[in-house]
């Protein structure tokens, strides 16, 4: 899905709430949510709560070598 590569490009970056995230890739909070949802049930986002807000990230050193791996092919 287009929208999850793009929430995980942007997440490469580090850490993003929510509000961030659907900022930057303007779109809705609640699509973001949805499609983080399905991120992090596949193991490629991991989260952290920091106050009331949750902070996303992508889970791993391996998936954002992936990610890397991706972006460096794209720009080729």
């Amino acid at each position: 899905d287009t929208t999850r590569i793009r929430i995980m490009y942007a997440l490469y970056e580090g850490e993003m709430s929510v509000s961030a995230i659907s900022e930057l890739l303007n779109m809705t909070q609640p699509a973001i949510s949805h499609q983080l949802k399905t991120l992090k049930a596949a193991n490629l986002v991991g989260c952290r709560r920091e106050g009331k807000t949750m902070l996303y990230r992508l889970s791993d050193e391996h998936v954002k070598s992936i990610i890397a791996a991706g972006y460096e092919h794209l720009t080729e």
